[in-house]
């Protein structure tokens, strides 16, 4: 059991079509976190009711998936917009004390949309973006990745190939030319959708959205910003994998039972996030 003072806080944004925060401060909990849902307009107040919470008491900041504002304007762009607008000096404390940052699908598109990534200048400046899948639809399907092991990225430590499912209409990641150039140079991509073990090369569905280099999630150039499509927090446990039941069997006719509960692979995610945490608190303690 975890004390629960090296215990580090983490805030799962919730409100205005967010809708996978139960399942992140879930995954977050099993991960040794202690994880609180927080709703935006507590942290940007209203035009009726200033802020009641701050950024200052947490390590951890998930901004999580759904359809935030309807993705009125475009994905994540109101969300964005009224960060920036409310709450950028105080994400500015918390990046500085070594705060870290996960951004899921919509969560993605709302830093790409700040400027929080890639932050290649280490300016809040947007400089790629996520468009509308090239097969022109809605894409809910499971997809191979594998982890870029040169990349700075906290998140993906240790991680070598993933299985995670992809639910979204804008996930395609497209840069400038002399962007993407640098983003690979500094080894700033973190996941490439796969096919095989190797990067799928653009192919659908392997590549669910098009993508150019396959990219699947980023991060700054410190490691402690990442921002993906696929969602980690429906892969905590095995049973979630859409062949358990065949994985079941086959372990079942070799003579072994395999555990419904064992970790899914996307809780990995969640436990380095933790262990960086876990590591800066100590620092500064």
């Amino acid at each position: 059991m975890v004390p629960h003072e090296d215990k580090p806080k983490a805030l799962v944004l919730t409100g205005f079509g967010l809708n996978c925060d139960w399942e992140t401060a879930h995954v977050l909990e099993l991960a040794g976190a202690e994880a609180e849902r927080v709703h935006i307009s507590e942290l940007t107040g209203t035009a009726r009711r200033p802020p009641s919470r701050t950024l200052e008491p947490f390590h951890i900041l998930v901004f999580d998936g759904g359809f935030s504002w309807g993705d009125d304007h475009g994905a994540g762009v109101l969300l964005a917009t009224r960060l920036r607008r409310h709450l950028r000096e105080q994400l500015e404390d918390f990046l500085a004390r070594g705060g870290l940052v996960l951004g899921i699908c919509n969560g993605f598109q709302a830093l790409v949309n700040l400027g929080l990534l890639p932050m290649l200048e280490g300016r809040w400046e947007r400089s790629v973006a996520l468009l509308p899948n090239d097969c022109g639809n809605f894409q809910d399907r499971w997809v191979e990745l594998v982890v870029e092991e040169g990349s700075p990225c906290v998140f993906t430590r240790g991680l070598k190939r993933l299985e995670l499912p992809v639910r979204h209409t804008e996930g395609k990641f497209v840069a400038g030319e002399e962007t993407l150039a640098r983003i690979e140079a500094q080894g700033l991509v973190a996941l490439r959708y796969a096919r095989g073990g190797r990067p799928a090369g653009g192919r659908w569905p392997a590549n669910p959205n098009g993508s150019l280099h396959d990219i699947a999630g980023i991060c700054d150039p410190s490691g402690r910003i990442f921002g993906l499509m696929p969602h980690p927090e429906a892969f905590y446990r095995l049973s979630q994998h859409p062949r358990w039941t065949w994985q079941r069997e086959k372990a079942r006719r070799r003579g072994r039972e395999l555990d419904p509960f064992s970790p899914g692979q996307g809780l990995a995610l969640f436990a380095n996030a933790v262990a960086a945490a876990r590591q800066t608190m100590r620092s500064a303690a």
